[in-house]
């Protein structure tokens, strides 16, 4: 830590001078990085920032207007601070317009009424600076070699946070680009007071460069991120500037954070890859001694276990029909592995087409139902992720129908159906039957005989009264079915009456409802995977 301007007036080699502060008394808090001594007006091209100018004014102007451009070339030349000796050029006082101009500049302004020595100024203050400077590399050393010990221990996040917290002596958070929190250390304070209204506050935190300070909150902020993949911002809160070793540690805790990032995207990314194929050979070929200790090595023992499949999909809802959004896979595969972790369940997990797939293999007498919450809360809302579940079985050569049945459920479901926690085979009904028989020729003719004209007939003419068929079946009510399709009852009458005319078929006989109505949900139904 450099000394502050106050600091090196109160030295005993500049007190002997009785130091006086005359201009810009409130800015002896600038540091000192050096001890200047030059008489020259020009001085400023001499100058590299933060030095505290010593001179006796013998070669200064005399001219108000050349003191105004001495001091304030002085200024943009960074300087910490003026001191001036009286008894060689002015004896009783400075001039009013060096001072005045010092009070404008904000430039710290002393005076000295008795004689000092100059050169040993220079020497104290150099060695305290040395000093400074040889401790600031001694926290550098140790904050280099406290986060290597941590990324070379794959510590997480929390640690790194501690730790950071501990050699600053201050609050840390994380937070994403979103200023939502990630993880934060309180270093002793309340977490409500630190965290409070902690998203409007960070988003009027613009900090310029990748590591700065916000002098108003309080906050030394420096991006988290590697490879151009900038994901975060690392928050040390310090009300009081910054020394230089803070912004090393900062910048070393996210780097850290970064480091370990990558690494779990890697050990995760190599996982998955493993698993999946485990979770293939369950479900393709008969299930031997050789695929158990396969899957045992993976950390997943299925032996004396109760092994429950299981399917998860994010989903938006767009038109009346339910789109995977793709990129939402990956993290919600993350959520399901961190949620089953922390409960301490052994499980393999991929990512298969439109589906995060699973094999969860808790102990068995396992309360699986708790589990399954856990697990629902754990990886979003119902109207957000879709979470199907096959039968819990006990034997290893059986996973793979549990893990067929939770895909089964997962494409069965219709878009607009029940909002629930989790859904099992005994959700689907029909629908889950039409699925499984959607490749069969037979089917598709029959939806083609049943309704195939009018799909053809709204192809053809623009129309779109196969949606007034599926809404009538569907609701079962010609009211909810007109307020579903957003017209008055009158025009529902009339569509219902052209579809009648184009199928040649009499929606009101029971037969023909349910006929239709399998046509519709068969439609409706993907392919099978």
């Amino acid at each position: 830590m450099f000394p502050t301007v106050a600091d090196v007036l109160a030295m005993p080699e500049l007190r002997q001078g009785d130091p006086e502060v005359v201009a810009a008394a409130e800015a002896v808090t600038r540091r000192v990085r050096w001890v200047h001594c030059v008489e020259l007006p020009e001085v400023a091209p001499l100058l590299r920032g933060s030095e505290l100018v010593l001179a006796t004014g013998i070669a200064l102007p005399a001219d108000a207007a050349g003191l105004d451009r001495y001091v304030r070339e002085l200024s943009r030349a960074g300087a910490a601070g003026l001191v001036v000796e009286l008894g060689r050029r002015w004896t009783a006082e400075l001039p009013g317009s060096l001072v005045s101009a010092c009070e404008r500049e904000k430039l710290p302004l002393a005076v000295l009424h008795r004689e000092v020595r100059f050169v040993s100024v220079t020497q104290a203050v150099g060695e305290q600076v040395v000093d400074a400077q040889v401790l600031e590399l001694r926290a550098a050393g140790q904050i280099h070699d406290a986060f290597t010990a941590l990324s070379m221990a794959e510590a997480g996040p929390a640690d790194i946070l501690a730790e950071a917290a501990r050699l600053a002596g201050c609050p840390v958070v994380l937070e994403s680009f979103h200023h939502q929190i990630l993880g934060y250390h309180t270093g002793g304070r309340p977490a409500s007071d630190l965290l409070h209204d902690w998203e409007d506050r960070s988003r009027r935190i613009r900090i310029g460069e990748r590591t700065g300070y916000d002098h108003r909150a309080g906050w030394l902020v420096t991006v988290v991120g590697s490879r151009g993949d900038d994901w975060g911002r690392l928050v040390l809160v310090t009300p009081q500037p910054p020394p230089h070793r803070h912004l090393v540690l900062v910048e070393r805790a996210a780097a850290a954070l970064a480091l370990h990032r990558l690494h779990a995207r890697h050990r995760d990314g190599v996982e998955r890859q493993a698993h999946h194929a485990l979770l293939t050979a369950l479900r393709d070929r008969p299930v031997d001694d050789e695929l158990i200790g396969r899957c045992a090595e993976a950390g997943v023992p299925l032996t004396g276990r109760a092994l429950l499949g299981l399917a998860a999909r994010p989903v938006v809802q767009r038109r009346r029909r339910t789109y995977v959004a793709a990129d939402a896979l990956t993290a919600l595969a993350d959520s399901l592995v961190v949620t089953l972790r922390q409960r301490g369940v052994p499980a393999l997990v991929a990512v298969e087409s439109d589906d995060v797939v699973a094999l969860l293999a808790p102990p068995a007498g396992a309360d699986t139902d708790a589990l399954l919450a856990a697990v629902a809360a754990g990886t979003g809302s119902p109207g957000e992720t879709v979470l199907a579940v096959g039968e819990t079985v006990g034997r290893p050569r059986d996973a793979g129908r549990s893990l067929a049945e939770a895909r089964h459920v997962a494409a069965s479901l219709r878009p607009d159906g029940p909002a629930r926690p989790h859904h099992r085979l005994a959700d689907v009904h029909l629908r889950g039957l039409l699925h499984l028989l959607s490749g069969d020729d037979r089917v598709t003719r029959f939806v083609q005989r049943e309704i195939g004209a009018l799909l053809d007939h709204d192809a053809g003419h623009g129309t779109a009264l196969y949606e007034v068929l599926r809404a009538v079946l569907a609701t079962g009510d010609k009211t909810a079915a007109a307020a579903a399709l957003h017209i008055s009852r009158p025009v529902l009458y009339d569509r219902i009456a052209r579809v009648e005319r184009i199928l040649g078929r009499d929606l009101s006989d029971p037969a023909t409802r349910t006929s239709l109505h399998v046509a519709v949900l068969a439609h409706g139904t993907p392919p099978g995977r």
